[in-house]
């Protein structure tokens, strides 16, 4: 038996059970019966991506199985295995949205199956800036269970997104080894058809970050292997179904590494034959040309981006800080070199191992640091990144900022031997490394003393505080050039954010001074300077300056783009958007949703739908893509009547911009408490009748404003 024979005996394999368990629903639940995974625009997002084509009930899908069919080649060349690998991964795909039939909820924990729009969006970010450098897929487990636990390990460490099927989802939870999307290990599935799911992953990053048209297999292709850095390890002993499987990876750019060796062959950079499995990480991370950068700490527990989701429960806590309870603050501040001394940690108050279990603490942080090139404005950039810096340390979450931070230790980071002057530690070596061209010296103070934290924390505000009314004064007309950022261009190779002061980046995490700040640091980097110099339109946003920009960053995929207009060739998106605005007919108001959000809004459509619509760097007139903090900005569809037009939001999304935007339409319109006039879920979901008589009844300002000039 030959390589080919397994491929296509897997295949017939894949397509007799396939075809047997759609005729079986046909029969219990009739053709309309409607199919799709959940929380996805794609339906199924395979078959979409790879067709064209959207299926959406048992009929289509049991029509669909022809397409398939003509897939399964049988000439004995390499691209028919492969080609018949991608239609057996077809096939595992509606095997699997088989077991989601008339809502059913087909996996329970540890096990995750199908891995939502919401779920790929989220990796977005960590995966243009590298803190997600690969994503490895591992199936089966080994004979010895600690060698699979070690693998996925390895990887996690390294900060990749780490997937599981089959046993070795039993040898990880064996182990009592943390899984889930918060520490980005994934047991997908006991069964192997389950792996589909990241391959799922795969091709929605090609249709939501790439603009890929849905059939174009040639570009599809392309962007899987040129773009998501993806491999598998595969356990022996491999089924037939499992190297069909491994067929379809290849064709999508993913290498395959294994121990098998009954009926299997080397295809150079495609299938690698490495009996010595504890060689498989360095195989794996070659073969897709992975570039780890080390940075070493000294800390006693894994430190990795890998945990920047780890949520730590009470009872595992070992102490927390609390700044909403006691006083605790973080802070960065600008030394004169004699001033610090490089590396000196220090802890004013008890360790750790003094505070009782269990403990709410008063605890701070200051950073001094020192350097020819420093900035004061650098100091707020940095303190931005302590919460990935710490999230990042197993063990310990870290939410908030400034002086309303909170922080979790967990019992287990304590018995390796964690001390608070290891968050000291985490914070000099990311700061001398993120910030080596502007910090000659970095010292840090942790102080964890409820008396000396009250006065500290008075002045830190006070620092806060000069700070805030600083930012409040730039607008876009005080600074003399915008910024770009295309650091999203990794996946989205067409999308140009343009920055500035009251617009920051779609994805939330680059402000102005953030992009000021990159551009200092690399000059040559993703954030270039934009003059602004040739306004044609002040109410659009549009410059002559920004379109020459926009043209030459997106390499002539874009001519134009307005600043401030909904309609008039607003900004592009890459997927990475904190939220989404769309323009609900009824009222001609605005609707927003955000990625948290997973239910209808008064369009009928999701956050996942109306994403499907403006991803992948294409302009889509009347849905916009942006940041949480664009909603209470004063240029907010500014061309379109500005943030008085919004008529919906989500209510937890209302609750966090309520202060900040009642203060813009107060200062604006005059209106007072404006936010309690937008509708939420509670008020309305899919009908937007509903939603134009709460406006009516609430004498929301959108009723009065000149209708869209569509």
């Amino acid at each position: 038996m030959t390589l080919f024979d397994r491929v296509f005996g897997g295949n017939d394999y894949n397509y007799e059970r396939t075809v047997a368990a759609i005729d079986a629903a046909i029969a219990q639940y009739g053709e309309g019966e409607a199919v799709a995974f959940p929380d996805t625009a794609y339906s199924l997002p395979c078959y979409y991506g790879i067709t064209g084509v959207k299926i959406t009930n048992l009929g289509e899908m049991k029509a669909a199985m022809d397409t398939i069919k003509g897939m399964m080649t049988r000439e004995s060349r390499l691209q028919d295995a492969f080609d018949s690998g991608v239609a057996s991964a077809l096939c595992a795909e509606f095997l699997e949205a088989l077991k989601y039939l008339h809502g059913a909820t087909p996996y329970t924990e540890p096990e995750m199956g199908f891995l939502t729009d919401a779920f790929v969006r989220n990796l977005g970010v960590p995966l243009v800036t590298g803190d997600i450098p690969g994503v490895a897929v591992i199936i089966g487990g080994a004979e010895d269970p600690a060698e699979t636990v070690e693998l996925a390990k390895s990887y996690q460490n390294l900060g990749l997104l780490v997937t599981v099927t089959g046993e070795g989802i039993k040898h990880l939870a064996d182990a009592g080894m943390k899984t889930g999307e918060g520490v980005r290990v994934c047991p997908l599935g006991y069964e192997m058809q389950s792996v589909i799911h990241v391959v799922s992953v795969a091709i929605r990053a090609a249709l939501i970050f790439g603009n890929i048209t849905p059939g174009d297999t040639k570009s599809l292709y392309k962007y899987t292997m040129d773009r998501v850095r993806a491999f598998v390890n595969a356990y022996k002993p491999l089924s037939d179904e499992i190297v069909s499987y491994g067929a379809g990876a290849i064709c999508l750019g993913f290498p395959v590494i294994s121990n098998e060796t009954e009926n299997m062959f080397r295809v150079p950079k495609s299938l690698i034959q490495q009996l010595d499995t504890s060689k498989w990480n360095a195989t794996s991370l070659e073969a897709r040309d992975i570039k780890i950068k080390i940075t070493n700490i000294d800390i006693p527990v894994a430190y990795a981006t890998a945990f920047e989701g780890e949520i730590i429960r009470r009872g595992d806590m070992q102490v927390e800080v609390d700044g909403s309870r006691v006083d605790c603050f973080e802070l960065v501040q600008t030394k004169e070199a004699n001033e610090v001394e490089d590396h000196k940690i220090e802890v004013i108050g008890p360790e750790i191992d003094e505070i009782e279990v269990g403990s709410k603490i008063s605890l701070s942080y200051t950073v001094e640091v020192a350097g020819k090139a420093m900035q004061a404005d650098f100091e707020s950039v940095m303190e931005r990144k302590f919460h990935a810096y710490l999230n990042c340390i197993e063990g310990v979450m870290h939410t908030g900022q400034r002086d309303m931070i909170r922080i979790r230790i967990s019992k287990a980071d304590f018995e390796a031997g964690f001390k608070f002057r290891h968050l000291g530690e985490v914070l000099y070596a990311k700061i001398k490394s993120e910030f080596e061209a502007v910090v000659d010296k970095c010292q840090v103070k942790i102080v964890v003393d409820a008396e000396k934290n009250k006065e500290l924390r008075a002045a830190a505000n006070e620092v806060f505080s000069k700070r805030d009314d600083r930012l409040r004064s730039m607008t876009d007309e005080s600074v003399p050039v915008y910024y770009t950022c295309i650091m999203c261009q990794a996946f989205s190779p067409s999308h140009v954010c343009i920055v500035t002061p009251e617009r920051l980046g779609l994805c939330g995490a680059v402000s102005w001074l953030d992009a000021k700040a990159t551009n200092e640091l690399d000059p040559t980097g993703p954030c270039q300077i934009v003059p602004k110099e040739r306004c044609v339109d002040e109410a659009l946003g549009r410059y002559e300056d920004v379109d020459e920009a926009i043209e030459k960053y997106s390499h002539g995929a874009l001519e134009h783009v307005t600043l401030y207009s909904l309609f008039q060739d607003p900004m592009t998106s890459c997927g990475c958007f904190e939220c989404i605005c769309g323009v609900e007919p009824c009222s001609m108001g605005v609707v927003i949703t955000c990625r948290e959000h997973a239910g209808m809004t008064p369009l009928g459509m999701s956050f996942s739908d109306m994403a499907s619509m403006t991803g992948g760097g294409v302009q889509t007139p009347g849905f916009m893509g942006h940041g949480k903090q664009f909603i209470f900005s004063k240029k907010f569809i500014a061309a379109e009547g500005g943030p008085a037009r919004i008529v919906w939001l989500p209510k937890d999304l209302k609750d966090q911009v309520r202060e900040r935007l009642d203060q813009t339409v107060l200062e604006m319109y005059g209106i007072e408490n404006f936010t309690d006039m937008i509708a939420d879920e509670t008020v309305c979901t899919e009908d937007p009748e509903e939603l134009l008589a709460y406006l009516s009844e609430v004498g929301h300002p959108v009723l009065g404003m000149e209708p869209f000039d569509m």
